[in-house]
């Protein structure tokens, strides 16, 4: 047996009380025991369970159970999104976006966005495609913005149908060409 073995073994053994401890939290945070949900949350997230981290921040954003604290619900946010949490890479670009217990840093937004859409969040496709239009926290790029904005309409965003309208009428026609012809092949990669 390699000297890694009894560690891994011990963490084996651990996870599902980790994950009791999580679901006991989702259980009282559904019935309104937020005080609850705070305690098993956090059991949970520093035994480095993603999903009771992203959740944690939630009740720090919110301010449910606890006092809000955007600067922890940063820290859990971060936390859960690189462990890959798609939502918290999402809501982590939201906090950088927002300067929501971070200062404004829209590399940063962009960054988690770009992580986020890549795994199919219609909301970070979205707000990818917004900032390239705008030029916010990368250089201003319609063609990037439009294929965005496809990728958040395929993945059914709202708001998507009216912003590829938008951008249609202000891209020249090699523009729209080569937007749709990057969408084409990344439909064919899915």
């Amino acid at each position: 047996m390699s000297r890694g073995a009894p560690l891994l073994l011990c963490v084996a053994l651990m996870w599902p009380a980790v994950y009791a401890d999580y679901e006991d939290g989702v259980a009282a945070a559904q019935a309104g025991d937020y005080a609850t949900a705070l305690r098993e949350f956090t059991a949970a997230a520093e035994a480095g369970l993603d999903l009771a981290q992203y959740n944690l921040a939630i009740l720090y954003f919110t301010g449910q159970g606890v006092p809000q604290d955007h600067a922890q619900a940063l820290y859990w946010t971060q936390a859960a999104a690189q462990q890959g949490h798609v939502n918290a890479q999402f809501n982590l670009g939201v906090l950088h976006y927002t300067g929501s217990g971070t200062p404004i840093d829209l590399q940063q937004a962009f960054a988690w966005y770009e992580r986020a859409a890549e795994a199919q969040h219609a909301g970070a496709q979205y707000n990818l495609a917004t900032m390239y239009e705008k030029g916010e926290g990368v250089a201003q790029d319609l063609v990037r913005a439009h294929f965005w904005a496809s990728a958040a309409q395929y993945n059914e965003f709202a708001d998507a149908p009216a912003l590829l309208v938008r951008l249609s009428a202000a891209m020249s026609e090699e523009q729209l060409a080569a937007a749709r012809q990057t969408f084409a092949q990344w439909l064919l990669v899915l």
